[in-house]
């Protein structure tokens, strides 16, 4: 019988897709549960470099990236924005459909 390939590795490869990881975030973040679209952007961030590397990036201190993305973060706009930059995507809004 053939290996499976391990969910989460399998995830952070695709998600080093920059259209990957928009779609995705944009599918978690029609969840009402506003922690959805925080742990994808977990994900996003684990697979372009790790928290080390993001942090780095969007210049923010890497405990702060840990609190903001976790199940209890709060991110302000400029966090979000710098997070969103730092792993190669942007904000932007659209009008409803």
């Amino acid at each position: 019988m053939p290996r499976t390939e391990d969910y989460v590795a399998g995830l952070h490869e695709r998600l080093k897709d920059p259209e990957l990881s928009a779609e995705y975030l944009k599918a978690c973040l029609e969840d009402p549960d506003p922690r959805v679209f925080l742990l994808a952007l977990r994900d996003v961030a684990e697979a372009n470099g790790g928290f080390m590397a993001v942090s780095r990036r969007a210049k923010l201190n890497r405990e702060s990236l840990y609190r903001t993305l976790s199940e209890k973060g709060n991110p302000s706009v400029q966090s979000l924005t710098a997070i969103l930059g730092a792993v190669g995507l942007k904000l932007s809004i659209e009008p409803v459909a």
